[in-house]
């Protein structure tokens, strides 16, 4: 049981604390109550301070917009009177020019102006004022452009082109531009080449295309009047290439027509043929079969057959000497013309014609002969060649040529002309035969010969043991039945030289 003192001690230690807690609950609620005042305080600062921010913000904007303003209408007011940066008229830069200032940039540039043209495979040339009469009219057109110019829609204006010949009033003369124009590189004659189509032909491996060529001559009608329209334009420069001014070909290397045409043609070619004529070849190759392909309604080929043997018709009619002229020098230093005999070179046509036809189906490539019906010693122009037996009636003489040398001269006795047994002239023979030990035989005679040779049918070249003397005028009294009696010595080594197919020729 607690006493009255401990009663009030105790009461006093709950006043005591009731005090403390009391003047603690004072001393918080000041606090809370200072702490409300700072931040209300703090808080009425930052929104003072706010609102002077916004303040001059809203001043600065105010003020950059007047100046803006203010900029915008001192350069709208500027272009008024003056051209926008970049504007070309007629080739003169005006820009920031007034129209006085442009007018005089503009008489300038006309009074310097030059048109330089450039053309296809030939040097650049040019037209000058001076060459046209260029001059300059000032006829408001720069005034009136400065005027359009929209100059409050700078800022757009600014970034469109300004280019404008239509503003300027020139005049030139036409007929001094033709002039000029007719004296560039480009019309001279001496370098104008015309265009060419691509076309077919014929090279040994077969019909190729050959490719078409550009040229260089011009559409003066359209190159003239795109000069004109350039002139008028005020520019530098022009091309007439790039203004399609030159005639061009009107078939392509990749045409159809033209390649489809190729491939049908190639159906028959390949041969490449050599004719032999000896110092003369004729040659059968893609071109000549060319002309003998006949096209189809389908555009297919077929090879003409008749034409080939007109060919071969043809090179009979040059290449043949059968008993045909020729002119012959003798050993006597000068020419004869014979004609007649039954030397030379025959073709046999129809036979040809089948071996080249062959030959073309084959696509054979070489050369071949053509088939003769006879031939003679040599294929040259000249067909008697260098082994060759010489008679000269006249003067009753006979020469034998071997290899070009000079074998036989002899003295001979031909046939009586009086009585009616002439040794046949004029022309040349081969030899038909050779014999020995040959009996000749004739009305109301006989004679044996040792040396037999024949070229004109009972009339040739022998020995004669009856008779000794030779030459002279002897078989204009004592000749022979045609034949040509010969020396036994020369008749032996004339034997020994020739062959059948050698020519003989005789003249008087």
């Amino acid at each position: 049981m607690r006493t009255g003192r401990e009663v009030r001690q105790s009461s006093n230690a709950r006043q005591s604390r009731e005090v403390r807690q009391s003047s603690n609950a004072r001393q918080s609620s000041n606090t809370r109550q200072s702490r409300e005042m700072r931040r209300s305080r703090e808080i009425r600062y930052k929104e003072s301070r706010s609102r002077r921010k916004k303040e001059m913000r809203r001043k600065a904007l105010l003020g950059a917009a007047g100046f803006l303003v203010l900029v915008y209408i001192g350069t709208g007011v500027y272009f008024r009177f003056h051209f926008y940066e970049g504007t070309i008229v007629y080739g003169a830069d005006c820009s920031n020019l007034n129209a006085g200032e442009a007018k005089q940039m503009v008489a300038e540039k006309l009074g310097d102006y030059r048109l330089e043209i450039s053309g296809r495979d030939v040097e650049t040339a040019a037209i000058t004022a001076q060459q046209i009469g260029l001059s300059y009219k000032d006829d408001g057109g720069i005034d009136r452009m400065l005027k359009k110019q929209h100059a409050f829609l700078w800022p757009v204006m600014m970034l469109l082109e300004k280019n404008d010949s239509s503003a300027v009033s020139f005049t030139y003369d036409t007929a001094q531009a033709e002039a000029a124009f007719a004296k560039l590189p480009c019309m001279d004659a001496a370098l104008v080449r015309s265009p060419a189509d691509a076309y077919l032909e014929a090279a040994d491996s077969g019909y190729v295309v050959r490719p078409e060529e550009q040229g260089n001559l011009l559409d003066e009608e359209k190159a003239f009047a795109a000069v004109c329209a350039a002139l008028d334009a005020g520019a530098d420069t022009i091309s007439l290439e790039e203004a399609d001014c030159y005639q061009e070909p009107s078939v392509y290397r990749d045409d159809e027509s033209l390649n489809r045409e190729a491939e049908a043609r190639n159906q028959f070619t390949g041969a490449h043929i050599t004719l032999d004529f000896g110092d003369r070849q004729e040659i059968v190759g893609t071109k000549k079969i060319g002309e003998w392909l006949v096209p189809e309604a389908d555009g297919s080929y077929t090879l003409d057959e008749q034409m080939v043997t007109d060919y071969v018709t043809g090179l009979a009619y040059t290449y043949d000497t059968f008993g045909l002229g020729r002119e012959f020098m003798t050993s006597l230093g000068y020419t004869v013309s014979l004609y007649g005999g039954d030397y030379g070179w025959l073709m046999d046509q129809e036979a040809t014609a089948a071996a080249l036809l062959d030959a073309i189906k084959e696509k054979y490539v070489g050369t071949m002969e053509p088939v003769y019906l006879y031939s003679a010693m040599s294929r040259n122009i000249d067909d008697i060649g260098d082994t060759y037996v010489e008679v000269c009636i006249s003067q009753q003489r006979m020469w034998c040529y071997e290899n070009g040398c000079l074998m036989v001269d002899t003295p001979v006795v031909t046939g009586n002309p009086n009585t009616g047994h002439a040794t046949p002239a004029g022309g040349v023979w081969a030899i038909d035969s050779k014999m020995r030990n040959y009996t000749l035989r004739g009305e109301n005679y006989a004679a044996p010969v040792d040396y037999w040779m024949a070229f004109n049918e009972d009339v040739g070249i022998h020995d004669l043991s009856s008779r000794t003397d030779f030459g002279g005028d002897i078989y204009l009294y004592g000749g022979s039945h045609g034949c040509v009696n010969t020396p036994y010595d020369q008749v032996q080594l004339i034997y020994s030289i020739v062959s059948v197919g050698t020519p003989v020729v005789v003249y008087e």
